[in-house]
């Protein structure tokens, strides 16, 4: 009998979204938890003894719990190899990882709530805030852009989804929260597959239970 997957996320969180297209391109069922971002529920003792970081996701399975979400996306491919998010051949797998991780450890983390708020916290006035979270975005993604613009298919990297395309709709989401520019090269294209791909679709915030 497979593991029990419960996922403790929140919908407007771009790196439970991740989880939940992966989980959804693996076709895995999985229930879910919801901890109120906005109303500082990932910080409750209880969660904190799942996650001791507080941040979401995390994911129970098997009576464990793994947290940061590449890290779970990776333990999924490794466990439910197909379909793949990763590519076969090891060069393209490093720049799959290469263009995920431009997002997950270097864009993301400098425009998501906790950083905002010490921005905030330290007397910065909310239009330079929101400038930097505009700024951070668009060169990350402007990065990104170049990583794959000589690439071809409909997805980052080819003909199917991989680990790049779960990071970056969620990334491009943000962006239009935050006023950044999306209209680089290649990606509305991509969005538009990612759009059309019914794990994607599942994934996205409004379809969530927890939505508001």
């Amino acid at each position: 009998m497979p593991d029990a997957l419960v996922l403790h996320g929140y919908f407007r969180s771009s790196a439970a979204w991740r989880v939940r297209i992966a989980l959804n391109l693996k076709g895995l069922a999985y229930t879910q938890q919801s901890h109120h971002l906005r109303h500082g529920e990932h910080k409750a003792p209880a969660y904190r003894a799942l996650n001791p970081q507080g941040l979401v996701p995390a994911l129970e399975v098997g009576g464990a719990v793994l947290t940061q979400s590449l890290a779970i996306c990776e333990f999924l491919e490794e466990r439910h190899p197909t379909p793949p998010l990763l590519p076969a051949d090891p060069l393209l797998r490093a720049q799959v990882r290469a263009f995920a991780q431009a997002i997950a450890c270097e864009v993301h983390p400098l425009q998501n709530l906790g950083t905002l708020d010490r921005l905030r916290t330290l007397g910065l006035e909310e239009a330079t805030v929101q400038a930097w979270a505009r700024d951070t975005i668009d060169h990350g993604l402007a990065a990104c852009s170049a990583l794959v613009a000589a690439l071809t298919g409909p997805y980052c990297f080819g003909e199917s989804p991989t680990l790049a395309d779960v990071v970056l709709i969620p990334q491009l989401a943000n962006a239009r929260r935050f006023g950044a520019r999306t209209d680089w090269p290649r990606f509305a294209a991509i969005e538009s597959a990612c759009a059309a791909h019914p794990a994607f679709a599942a994934a996205r915030p409004e379809a969530q239970p927890d939505f508001e």
